[in-house]
């Protein structure tokens, strides 16, 4: 294979998953108890045996560059490494304008990897993918630029940008949220969104990027400006990513991918975890997906007191270590590490971040609790909602949020 250098941009604000994103970037949002957003792309990035990385920062990095830092190292001896890479402002007084501008402002790394092909990669999606099974379809077709494209109902596909393709699958077209999407090839009710996922050709990239960064009318992003900008003089080829085959996946999973940018979005993302047949499997051995983590003891549950309704009990649920259920009952629900869940509470379809203490005889459902909430004895939320927003933020469709480090 030629050599790829694989660039993570993980520098976005991330303001519609507000509180979550309050005081870290989107990426470093805690997501299926032990995890990070970024460590699903970074996964897939290693597990695909590709080990030379770039994470590009930008807003409220700290939480970000600390996960990094603990849990992502490479052996340098090999010419292998994961550098975060912040902001600098090294072509002029701004900082990253866009994806596009991102990459044209880390010029100098992609220059130094004398890499033949560069991988560009969102780092706020949940997903598997065998990105050399992408690589080779891009060496294959003999592609200057390969987007990874996922089949979408044409009905739901108004809010993606959207890949019109040939029946070669060469790209024809690129409309940003069009109202009436293009049908993919061979079938008319779909359409075939864009995931942010390309493949470079290094000289095709270096250029693009650069006759974008002299346009003082672009947005100085890939999607709307980049692509279009290619497709009618290169040679830019849709992926169809429904047919990315990861191993130990099955059928059920493959094509699935998860723009998780909204509340709602994240909330039904984390259900798909705790499904008693998941159309996202963490159990998936044959690809792991890796993480930092600190050395807490197994979870615990205690008391078998029937009688008294008092039993630590979790169904369909993630719990992980650290955890003390005393006598609470917990159902479809992910508790982070550290969580306690005190006696006669009871907590459903909601996310714990870590070391949110619930208080006895508290309930909570529907809820994201960020780290280190304090619920206090027979408080409620999830269970009226008019009351929860006035004080908390509840999405539309009656997700509530709890911010971190609030007592309830």
């Amino acid at each position: 294979m030629k050599p790829v250098l694989s660039i993570v941009l993980a520098g976005g604000q991330g303001e519609r998953l507000m509180p979550l994103t309050g005081d870290r970037a989107k990426p470093a949002v805690p997501f299926g108890g032990h995890y990070r957003i970024i460590d699903f792309v970074l996964s897939n990035i290693i597990n695909s045996g590709l080990f030379r990385i770039l994470v590009l920062t930008q807003f409220k990095a700290d939480s970000l560059l600390q996960h990094l830092k603990r849990g992502w190292h490479l052996p340098a001896l090999l010419d292998q490494f994961i550098d975060a890479v912040p902001a600098q402002m090294r072509t002029g007084k701004n900082w990253y304008m866009g994806s596009a501008d991102a990459v044209y402002q880390n010029l100098h790394h992609i220059y130094n990897s004398g890499a033949e092909n560069v991988c560009i990669f969102g780092g706020d999606h949940i997903y598997r993918m065998n990105v050399l099974h992408f690589i080779d379809f891009h060496e294959k077709t003999e592609a200057d630029v390969s987007v990874s494209v996922i089949p979408y109902p044409r009905k739901e596909a108004q809010g993606f940008g959207i890949v019109e393709a040939g029946a070669d699958w060469r790209m024809v077209d690129f409309k940003e949220k069009p109202k009436d999407p293009p049908p993919m090839p061979g079938d008319p009710t779909m359409s075939l969104c864009s995931m942010g996922i390309y493949i470079f050709r290094t000289e095709v990239l270096i250029d693009a990027i650069k006759r974008d960064a002299k346009d003082k009318a672009s947005s100085h992003d890939f999607g709307r400006d980049v692509l279009p900008s290619l497709f009618k003089g290169k040679r830019v080829m849709a992926y169809n990513f429904a047919e990315n085959p990861v191993p130990g996946a099955t059928m059920q999973e493959r094509g699935y991918w998860r723009d998780v940018g909204t509340i709602d979005a994240y909330w039904n993302a984390s259900m798909d975890l705790v499904a008693v047949s998941p159309t996202f499997n963490l159990y998936n051995a044959a690809w792991s997906i890796k993480t930092a983590r600190d050395s807490n003891p197994p979870a615990k549950f205690v008391f078998s007191d029937e009688r008294k309704h008092r039993v630590g009990k979790a169904t369909d649920s993630l719990v992980c270590d650290g955890v003390i259920i005393s006598g609470g009952k917990i159902d479809r629900s992910i508790l982070s590490p550290s969580v306690r869940i005190n006696s006669y509470s009871k907590v459903e379809q909601s996310i714990l971040f870590d070391r949110v203490n619930v208080g006895r005889y508290a309930k909570i459902r529907r809820a994201i609790i960020d780290k280190d909430v304090v619920i206090s004895p027979r408080a409620t939320l999830g269970y009226d909602i008019e009351k929860d927003s006035k004080r908390f933020h509840v999405s539309p469709e009656g997700i509530v949020v709890v911010p971190k480090g609030t007592t309830v």
